[in-house]
């Protein structure tokens, strides 16, 4: 018993991981490829006020803002953060899951660019 315990426990810990996907998938409404090679994707992102995004994941990114704008974001383990940006800030972060919601009175407008395995990376996983 305790064993089936442990299971259920180690599975609903990473149902939050498995459950992400890539944003294409859950907002395709809102994400528009404007580039994507072997290194990196770049997407551009718009929501009106009101507007959330299904929970999805992003690897490492720097996010370039188009527009002035106010979200909420919802990660997995129900912490959220509030993001202001304003027109040409720049962010990085490292790869997250989270739902987002436009919680202002504009619109989100954004380039992201994703990144993907580096060159280096490759190399090293290829000896």
């Amino acid at each position: 018993m305790l064993r089936v315990f442990l299971v259920v426990l180690i599975c609903f810990s990473f149902a939050s991981t498995i459950n992400a996907r890539d944003p294409l998938d859950t907002d395709a409404d809102k994400y528009k490829i404007l580039l994507e090679n072997e290194r990196i994707r770049v997407l551009e992102y718009r929501d009106r006020p009101g507007e959330k995004t299904l929970q999805h994941q992003h690897p490492a990114f720097v996010l370039y803002a188009m527009s002035s704008f106010k979200r909420k974001l919802i990660l997995p383990d129900g912490k959220t953060l509030m993001r202001e940006f304003n027109i040409g800030d720049v962010m990085w972060s490292d790869a997250q899951t989270h739902i987002g919601e436009n919680i202002g009175l504009t619109e989100t407008h954004v380039i992201i660019v994703e990144l993907k395995q580096s060159p280096m990376e490759k190399t090293r996983t290829k000896q």
